[in-house]
């Protein structure tokens, strides 16, 4: 009987998704509006009334980070992405972690947009007046109550995404089209009508209070535009591996205008008081201080909309990238399991489903779902910097022959992703310090920086440690030695020149 891996070439998945399909993927991993509704009200508490400048100063690492990404996309494309081009190029054991720091930090996420899911929920039953259900009070702000509903989300999304990728973007470009109209509504009558001034001061970032509420700010602001990579986990299903690139640039560009609309909008009609004080509510106090009912509460369907998709969207690259990495016997053979019926990696899709309802029982640990995002938020923005960072490296590395073409070219394929992974790496080294110095005993707390730290840390050391169990147990030969990368330039496209190709 033929072994799990067996010695025939791996499965391959359909490849049925467009341009579109991928920035619907990727914009609905990214979530703007939960990232705006949420995310500006936490990156608020570190920065205050800094919200724009913050924004668009982290922005500019990360366009570094996508201009590696486009580079490696373009000379090998594989929905391992910074697994495979970091394994290739830097080393294996640094390979391996990118793409296991990839896999943690998702299933965390999605286990605390969980939680985020439910309490949107939540809010829409209170503005339909259902403030009870058998006696039991609704809070919105109960990890518990919020958890509970949001798995029975995570359940749906989770078939979605095994019947199909094509019917799950196609569900994503839908829910996108609403959210983006209310964001782009009521972000944009809330920046012409509301009653606090424009400041300078916004786009100074020289009077925010600290370097370490800075460095925050930007951290926060980075775990922002996270998951615009999400459509090169889905480069070898895009019918043009070249469309995943564009897809991933238009949704980064996306990201920032929608992000500078919402930081200039809450900030004119909110005051830093109530950007803090409203936590995962954020979004419907927002949308009450511009409209009355029924319109005030579009801005909270479209959050609901926002993280129904980013569950989904969160669910189809992570498994995709244990596929590549089971390719390499990395992994189990579980997650190469490709279903005849529907061509996807459905074992590995519920798996991972399954995975994220269990860490999002365990976060019950932390009751207030506020100070959950905060704990997550922080977690994953160090370790997606870290594995940002490796990935341009490995793209610095690949393209080093580049610096004896130009200064122009040499500065697009080396100096700016190298300049962007230092920049990462010490944004993230510098607030893991802080945490460490800022506490002297441990406690389940988003306040207890040992805690804060602990939690990037388990992320990295059970890489490490499940990096030896794939050498040494599973022998993979992805650590063998002497496997030649792929050319380290791209081959040139039909009838281009080597200097325009």
């Amino acid at each position: 009987m033929r072994t799990p891996y067996g010695s025939d070439p791996p499965p391959v998945l359909r490849k049925s998704l467009g341009v579109v399909d991928g920035v619907a993927i990727a914009a609905s991993s990214t979530a703007a509006t939960t990232s705006i509704g949420i995310g500006l009200g936490v990156t608020a508490s570190a920065v205050g009334l800094h919200l724009p400048i913050v924004m668009l100063l982290a922005f500019l690492p990360i366009l570094g980070i996508a201009s590696a990404y486009t580079r490696l996309n373009k000379v090998e494309p594989n929905m391992g992405s910074g697994y495979v081009w970091v394994g290739r190029s830097l080393s294996p054991w640094l390979g391996f972690l990118t793409g296991w720091i990839g896999i943690v930090s998702t299933v965390v996420f999605l286990s605390y947009t969980t939680a985020v899911t439910g309490s949107a929920l939540l809010q829409l039953a209170g503005e339909a007046g259902l403030d009870t259900l058998g006696g039991l009070r609704l809070d919105p702000d109960s990890t518990a109550q919020s958890t509970a509903i949001g798995i029975v989300v995570l359940i749906a999304v989770t078939f979605t995404a095994v019947i199909g990728t094509r019917s799950a973007a196609t569900l994503q470009k839908w829910l996108l089209v609403f959210e983006y109209a209310v964001l782009l509504g009521f972000c944009g009558y809330g920046l012409i009508e509301g009653p606090h001034p424009f400041s300078l001061d916004w786009l100074n970032p020289f009077t925010i209070p600290s370097g370490q509420a800075l460095a925050q700010g930007l951290l926060l602001s980075v775990f922002c535009y996270w998951g615009f990579e999400s459509t090169f986990s889905v480069n070898e299903e895009i019918k043009d591996p070249e469309d995943a690139s564009r897809a991933g640039l238009i949704t980064l560009f996306t990201m920032l205008g929608l992000f500078l609309l919402g930081s200039f909008a809450f900030q004119r009609v909110l005051s830093v008081e109530e950007l803090t004080g409203h936590g995962a509510q954020g979004l419907t106090f927002f949308g009450d201080r511009l409209a009355g009912q029924p319109l005030a509460a579009l801005p909270l369907v479209a959050l609901t909309f926002s993280a129904v998709a980013s569950l989904q969207s969160g669910v189809i690259p992570t498994v995709r990238g244990m596929f590549a990495m089971s390719r390499d016997r990395t992994l189990g053979p579980l997650w190469l399991k490709v279903s005849p019926r529907y061509g996807t990696p459905a074992a590995g899709t519920v798996a991972i489903g399954c995975a994220a309802a269990a860490i999002a029982v365990l976060s019950l640990l932390i009751p207030k779902v506020g100070d959950l995002i905060l704990a997550s938020v922080n977690a994953i923005g160090i370790v997606v910097s870290l594995y940002y960072a490796l990935t341009a490296l490995a793209a610095a590395s690949r393209f080093r022959g580049a610096l004896r073409d130009g200064v122009a070219e040499g500065a697009r394929a080396v100096v700016i992703p190298a300049l962007s992974a230092l920049f990462l790496l010490g944004l993230g080294g510098y607030l893991a310090w802080t945490f460490y110095a800022s506490a002297d005993h441990f406690e389940v707390s988003p306040d207890n920086g040992w805690f804060m730290l602990l939690c990037p840390a388990v992320m990295v050391l059970s890489g490490v440690a499940a990096a030896a169990w794939a050498k040494w147990v599973r022998k993979s030969p992805y650590f063998v030695p002497g496997q030649p990368p792929p050319e380290s330039q791209p081959a040139p496209p039909p009838g281009a020149t080597p200097e325009t190709a």
